[in-house]
């Protein structure tokens, strides 16, 4: 579902945020605490709950609240010193006030690219900035597998381009069957290999399919070692 309000449209399926023409980059997390907000307005919803939901099963301090508050604020372009779509109740929690409506639109800037990895029956969806692939919690890409490191890899994508960095992991970046010394410019179609993880880089330039994607646009596989870099 995509909604649009002020400047943004949130598309809840390819998990991405676009302000004005530009795709705005943010961490899985504070897209789903945009979608939550979102979804109950203009109802609030407590801290109890954002966390509960975000975080389930893990114990995490009301500031990790806060700092999901103040990146999707800087996101939508909302001063946190005068907010006017996503305000604080006092002892409660947040509620976005601004107007939502579902966007009718065929797309934003349809000529603007897609860029997803596909990975099996899956396609994660990358942003514009940076996308950090690997076992980290806030990997954009998230990979379970023990020869993948937490932070293993960056795609970086601006102006229409994207370049692809090895991050010092422990078995190595691969493309298209080398193993990277530095960093490389994608191609559409490109083999990227996460140590023996293997996934293939894709470009969109019409509406790009969500079939397969997770529910935090990451990607995850089952864990065979929990061993990090």
């Amino acid at each position: 579902m995509r909604k649009r309000f002020g400047k943004c449209v949130f598309d809840s399926e390819t998990r991405e945020l676009v302000r004005g023409k530009r795709a705005v980059a943010l961490t899985p997390k504070a897209l789903s605490l945009l979608e939550l907000l979102l979804e109950r307005a203009p109802r609030a919803v407590s801290k109890e709950e954002i966390q509960s939901l975000l975080w389930p099963d893990t114990f995490v301090s009301e500031a990790n609240v806060t700092n999901l508050i103040s990146e999707v604020r800087a996101a939508v372009g909302d001063p946190s010193s005068r907010p006017r779509l996503i305000r604080t109740v006092h002892r409660f929690g947040y509620r976005f006030q601004g107007k939502v409506d579902e966007d009718r639109v065929e797309e934003v800037s349809a000529a603007r690219p897609l860029y997803r990895l596909v990975l099996g029956n899956r396609k994660i969806p990358l942003v514009e900035g940076e996308n950090i692939l690997g076992r980290h919690p806030d990997a954009q890409a998230r990979i379970e597998q023990g020869a993948v490191s937490r932070r293993h890899a960056r795609i970086s994508i601006e102006a229409g381009r994207a370049v692809i960095e090895d991050l010092k992991s422990r078995n190595g970046t691969f493309l298209r069957g080398r193993r990277l010394n530095g960093s490389a410019v994608l191609r559409n179609g490109d083999e990227i290999g996460l140590g023996a993880v293997r996934m293939t880089f894709r470009v969109f330039t019409g509406p790009a399919s969500t079939e397969g994607l997770s529910q935090d646009g990451s990607d995850s596989i089952p864990s065979t070692d929990s061993t990090d870099r």
